[in-house]
């Protein structure tokens, strides 16, 4: 998360898409930003594939992660937030963008770049039957199991390709050297309801296309409209039947949902229109590239031409800011045409001329590997400087310790059950009637950019203060610092902030009742909470964990690591997805069933890391403890990010082991050690319970493990 100019933001740019075009806006910005601009780009999923390289990893030539550019750390890079959320509509009067499930996205200048669907989808059963290639990205995923399905039929896989330009083309002889490669005979047909193959790309292309298909032995059939997909059939039209193990469905592009739901000017295919310097007409500030946009001259819809567009449309959004010119788009006249005929072969045609051999096949490689490897840009240098937010931005505890320490006793009160002395997750307060009830506040600056996130997470981190006792939350206050430099637009900042934390509290009951806002220099979110116990219910101490229990701790370790991996740029966007959504997992489920299963102790894990906590708990208890580092709960990416040295800002203050903790094996990784100290945002619960009950405990919580067990303290550690 690159650190924001103090100057006030004047200007919301937004990227819909992370397509061929936008990531290289994202690296103009990286290489000349613009400190008045917030710039967000909008993702459903955090990596764009890089279509190019498709057809290549069809035919096994690449690896799934070659293909992909991670536009969460290049966003990192241009200083832009990242919000992982589909898009579901553009509202150009109000100039917003509307999000799925969370406050819609207020823009002065957007883009779209969100490619296209596939045609034919509404046919009758191509959506349960067919594996169609858009979206790209589940296209890629979904192969694999899709062949390996086909593959366990009784006749060996038949596939049969639906589409006959350059995507039906190259996905034919892709799938061939594919399926050779595992020592399947290739059974590969395509289906094109054009009277030729690839048209408009000229008739010496498509004679050579279809000579080379020939020879991989794919049968084509031209002029053969599909009307359906069965589970094990082609439906042409006039009613013959095609038996088939898998339906590809590479038909041609369509326009995608995002454009079809909005009120956008559109050319006759269905695209939004967009004019020579990619501008929407009628629809101020806002842009369009890629395949989703359609020109006043259609265009095929080809990688090609949104990769050549990227640097006009990042010059003119620029120019839109500043109130400048913008520039043309002229499309260069006669594309290079390279297709990857698998086995290391490309078919190449420009200028009415047509070659093919392995030559035009390093040279589709050379052109692709370069694209990508534009985008793959190393850490931020300094970024490690920058302090974490989160629950990693609290006080060191030694120094909260003696701080507490230094003040007088508070008063004698009967009604404070569990209070300021005993360190515990949350207060318990005898009411007049005999109930309890439970209070705690919490909070933490911003620990990403998305004050949605931010919002969200510090609702999830404070209720489990109250979930950390056994109980159940009822009530929250919330605080609020918008910061400064947001200006006249805070406005829109506090309404994403209050959302997700509405979006934490609503489905659990839990009512926002009131709160404070102020400015300052960041943003800063916290909650105080309420919660109540059933009646004659005590709260879960913090005392209570007893030799031979074991500790469950209930969500895996490594917010702290990502998240200071991502100030840094250096956190894959899917590793960064990982650690939200376990982020935004509630206790709720855990702390019931700690209840069902006769927990003994609890605490939650939070900014002093799993070794500080269960510490805490120790000491409270009288107990020592030893933790299997091997058995730990672990984040993906998390285990790498550690190995390259990533460490929180906060990881130091934490590193004291106490005493009666030990660390088990004593040559484990060295990693998995630091990892205990790790501190954790929105971290799970660590209890303490029977043996006999922990089974249960981990089979009701997913993601839940055994990681240690309560010995006696100064117990001798194993050798």
């Amino acid at each position: 998360m690159k650190p924001r100019s103090a100057e006030p933001v004047r200007a919301e740019l937004v990227l819909v898409g992370g397509g061929h075009a936008h990531v290289q806006v994202l690296r103009a910005l990286a290489m000349r930003p613009l400190a008045w601009v917030r710039a967000t780009v909008v993702l459903d999923r955090p990596a764009a594939v890089y279509s190019g390289m498709v057809p290549g990893f069809v035919a096994g030539d690449y690896e799934e992660g070659e293909l992909e550019i991670d536009v969460v750390p290049l966003a990192r890079r241009a200083g832009a937030r990242v919000v992982l959320a589909p898009a579901l509509r553009v509202d150009p009067l109000e100039r917003c963008i509307e999000l799925d499930g969370r406050p819609s996205l207020r823009y002065d200048v957007a883009s779209l770049d969100v490619g296209s669907s596939v045609r034919g989808e509404e046919l009758p059963g191509v959506r349960e039957h067919a594996l169609a290639t858009r979206p790209i990205g589940r296209f890629v995923e979904r192969l694999d199991a899709a062949l390996a399905r086909a593959a366990a039929g009784p006749r060996g896989p038949r596939v049969a390709v639906v589409g006959g330009g350059a995507a039906g083309v190259e996905l034919s002889a892709g799938l061939v050297a594919r399926l050779r490669r595992s020592s399947c005979e290739p059974q590969v047909s395509l289906f094109t309801d054009e009277a030729v193959l690839l048209r408009g790309h000229g008739p010496r292309l498509a004679a050579a296309a279809a000579r080379a298909l020939a020879a991989r032995g794919v049968r084509v059939r031209t002029g053969a409209a599909v009307v359906a997909v069965e589970k094990d059939a082609l439906v042409l039209e006039g009613g013959e039947r095609i038996g088939c193990d898998l339906a590809v469905w590479a038909a041609g592009a369509a326009p995608p949902p995002l454009v079809a739901g909005s009120p956008l000017p559109r050319d006759a295919a269905g695209y939004v229109s967009v004019d020579d310097t990619l501008a929407v007409p009628g629809c101020p500030g806002l842009y369009a590239a890629g395949d989703c946009a359609g020109f006043p001259t259609p265009l095929p819809r080809s990688g090609v031409y949104a990769v050549r567009q990227g640097p006009i449309l990042a010059r003119n959004l620029r120019a839109a800011l500043e109130g400048r010119a913008l520039r043309r788009y002229r499309p260069q006249r006669d594309v290079l045409v390279l297709l990857n005929l698998g086995e290391r072969v490309a078919l190449g045609g420009k200028w009415g001329l047509v070659a093919s051999g392995p030559a035009l096949w390093r040279l589709k490689d050379w052109i692709d590997r370069g694209f990508v490897a534009r985008f793959r840009a190393p850490p931020m240098a300094g970024g490690g400087n920058m302090a974490c937010g989160g629950c990693a931005a609290k006080l060191d505890a030694a120094a909260l310790a003696r701080a507490l320490a230094q003040g007088e006793p508070a008063p004698a009160d009967a009604s404070v059950l569990v209070g300021l002395a005993d360190a515990d997750d949350a207060a318990a307060l005898a009411l007049p009637g005999g109930d309890v009830l439970l209070a705690t506040i919490d909070g933490f600056r911003a620990f990403t950019d998305d004050p949605y996130l931010v919002g969200r997470v510090a609702a999830v981190n404070a209720l489990s203060d109250v979930h950390a006792k056994g109980g159940t939350p009822r009530h929250a206050l919330a605080l609020v610092t918008v910061p400064e430099s947001d200006g006249p637009r805070g406005e829109a900042t506090l309404v994403q902030v209050l959302a997700g934390v509405r979006a934490a509290l609503d489905p659990l009951g839990v009512s926002l009742v009131g709160g404070h806002t102020t400015t300052g220099p960041e943003l800063f979110v916290a909650l105080a909470v309420t919660g109540s116990l059933e009646p004659g219910q005590r709260p879960l101490p913090l005392d209570g964990a007893r030799p031979g229990d074991v500790l469950v701790l209930t969500k895996p370790l490594g917010t702290g690591v990502v998240f200071a991996a991502d100030m840094r740029g250096a956190a894959p966007g899917a590793v960064v997805e990982a650690a939200l959504a376990s982020m935004l997992r509630s206790n709720a489920e855990a702390a019931r069933a700690a209840r069902e299963a006769g927990a003994r102790a609890g605490t939650d894990v939070s900014g002093f890391g799993l070794a500080g906590h269960l510490a805490t708990m120790l000491r409270a208890s009288g107990a020592g403890a030893r933790v299997d580092l091997d058995a730990l709960p672990v984040l993906p990416g998390v285990r790498e990010l550690l190995a390259a040295g990533v460490r929180s800002t906060a990881h130091p203050q934490n590193a004291r082991l106490d005493p009666a903790l030990v660390l088990a094996p004593a040559d484990a990784d060295p990693a998995l050690r630091d990892l205990v100290f790790d501190p954790q945002t929105s971290g799970g619960l660590l209890l303490a319970l029977e043996p006999s009950r922990a089974d249960a405990l981990v089979l009701a919580v997913p993601g839940a493990a055994v990681v240690g067990e309560v010995r006696e303290r100064g117990a001798a550690a194993p050798r």
